[in-house]
């Protein structure tokens, strides 16, 4: 394992202590006499160890981005990011890895730490991983410049008035997706078109912060959302290069589209993540990077301000390392929109957020039989559930056809997509794409940088002739027969919920529009993760927390990665 001394003489006397001692100078020091804190690498031999990778999607064409400067990142927090020093982080990390977010707040109002200090420590981690090529995953692509200001004014705010009732998220360090829209940093979707867009907060972003969240920054994705290139790497963009999995960078595969979310919860780069699914872009990172993610219910959470693929289906949904924590993010982020047509008013009774029963007896769960015979993770986790005291009832599904699927999407992306960008680009000199084929267009000036793998998702959009009336068709056809999926065992057997593994029935749940949540089930035998996946029907968010709250107590499946330990 790599040490923290090893990082120090690579890293920290190369870059940050050149940039520490000019930043007490008097007068302002060239920015040719300053070191880089990070210098792109020759990356020809990592490229051919994973040509012949037997997942073709890990056939790399390449990890760094061509696009973006790590230092232009990094540089003007390195300063604040140390001054919490060696000493301080290593007292602390026994405090806050591995704890919830009750824990954390317990501990600042006894006086252990501040939430100052919580913010420092993330900032550490990011800076100790993401600048050593040892243990990079290019997971960050923007921090907030003014999150210590933000922490200092939570803990202000904790002094003046110790017993004032707040959200637990208060003064919590959150990571975003980057196609959620943030003041202050740019919104890319991972797309060179979007480089320069700086839009204002989206709605579920002034959520958290009207409850005291400290937005860090943002983080890399699939780019467009992965409704861009087709059959290519997932968790790649040209803004931040091939996010890798801290479970086994080029071994095993990030997830997507929000790989940046499950790698920075699976490294702790931050207390809890948002990221976004369409059809299982949350719930294959979890899976991935061993962490919990849930994927509401459509309209729980307002997709305003969100770059969308489909109206139909997008949601946003937390990421976090533990079940009470994913039901802290999910509360502190809703509220009805009234930008967002498919937006509800949500409201679940006493602190629901907050599972206060992690009993399993008696609940009621669907498996599949052909994963009961094929994934031994999967009976396990089965196992435990039945020792816990709930009944498992195997099934096996009827067949229904999605066909129509893409279309949904194309047809949705040709529409939401032009919406967004006409409501949402503040400066439209820095962003002169209007449509799908305005995207298509500007990638085609310069497709090694900007489309290296195409863009056949793209344009598919353009070529898909389904017009209004059968789109509607479509996706009504598609509801019914996601529903009809499970809908028949949820009658049959009086089911609570039903069982899958990662996003393996992701497809079906999105067009039934029924919610999600993976909990970690534990690791196959080459280390890869993998996560016990719960299926409820619309707004059976609580009930899915409960579930999952019970399932990670019984099993305390999830490891950190051990790499990522320090």
């Amino acid at each position: 394992m790599k040490t923290v001394q090893t990082f120090r003489a690579t890293i920290f006397l190369a870059g940050l202590l050149a940039l520490m001692t000019t930043g007490c100078r008097e007068t302002p020091v060239a920015e040719a006499e300053k070191a880089p804190l990070w210098t792109p690498f020759d990356e020809t031999a990592e490229l051919q160890a994973n040509a012949e990778h037997e997942n073709r999607r890990m056939r790399y064409k390449l990890i760094q981005s061509q696009v973006t400067d790590k230092n232009d990142i990094f540089a003007p927090m390195a300063e604040t990011a140390m001054a919490l020093g060696e000493s301080r982080y290593e007292a602390l990390r026994g405090l806050i890895l591995g704890h919830s977010i009750p824990e954390l707040q317990a501990r600042i109002g006894q006086g252990e730490f501040t939430y100052e200090e919580l913010t420092r420590f993330f900032l550490y981690r990011i800076y100790r991983y993401e600048l050593d090529r040892e243990t990079y995953l290019n997971t960050i692509l923007a921090l907030n410049t003014e999150a210590v200001q933000a922490a200092r004014r939570a803990d202000s705010l904790l002094k003046a008035s110790p017993d004032t009732p707040r959200h637990p998220i208060f003064g919590m360090p959150v990571l975003l997706k980057d196609n959620i829209d943030t003041e202050g940093m740019p919104t890319t979707a991972g797309a060179v078109a979007l480089q320069d867009h700086r839009p204002q907060d989206a709605f579920i972003v002034k959520q958290l912060k009207a409850k005291g969240a400290i937005i860090l920054g943002k983080v890399n994705l699939s780019e467009w959302a992965y409704y861009f290139c087709s059959g290519c790497p997932v968790g790649y963009s040209a803004i931040g290069g091939q996010t890798l999995n801290p479970y086994g960078p080029r071994q095993f595969e990030t997830g997507g589209s929000s790989s940046g979310s499950g790698t920075s919860m699976a490294a702790a780069y931050a207390v809890a993540a948002v990221g976004t699914e369409t059809s299982g872009s949350i719930l294959s990172p979890s899976g991935q990077n061993s962490v919990v993610g849930l994927k509401p219910t459509v309209g729980v959470l307002s997709r305003s301000g969100i770059v969308p693929i489909s109206s139909t289906l997008d949601t946003p949904g937390p990421m976090t390392r533990s079940v009470v924590d994913n039901g802290i993010l999910l509360s502190a982020m809703m509220g009805f929109d009234e930008e967002d047509p498919k937006s509800v008013n949500a409201q679940w009774e006493g602190t629901w957020y907050l599972p206060d029963s992690v009993s399993l007896k008696g609940r009621r769960f669907g498996a599949f039989k052909g994963l009961l015979e094929s994934d031994s993770l999967y009976r396990q986790a089965v196992g435990q559930l039945e020792a816990a005291g709930a009944e498992v009832i195997a099934f096996e599904p009827p067949e229904v056809d999605l066909e129509g699927f893409l279309p949904l999407l194309n047809g949705d992306m040709r529409v939401d997509l032009p919406h967004y960008l006409e409501t949402r680009v503040v400066d439209t000199q820095a962003v002169q794409v209007r449509s799908v084929a305005d995207v298509v267009a500007f990638n085609l000036q310069d497709t090694l940088v900007r489309a290296p793998y195409g863009q056949g998702r793209l344009e598919g959009i353009l070529a898909d002739s389904t017009d209004a009336a059968g789109l509607q068709q479509i996706k009504a056809r598609m509801q019914q027969a996601g529903r009809q999926y499970f809908d028949e065992a949820f009658q049959a057997h009086n089911l609570d919920a039903i069982l899958s593994v990662n996003n393996y029935h992701a497809g079906y749940a999105a067009v039934a529009l029924y919610p999600a949540l993976g909990v970690p089930m534990g690791y196959r035998d080459n280390g890869e993760p993998a996560n016990l996946t719960f299926i409820a029907k619309r707004y059976q968010e609580p009930e899915l927390l409960q579930f999952g709250a019970g399932f990670e107590a019984v099993s305390q499946a999830r490891q950190m990665p051990e790499a990522y330990q320090d």
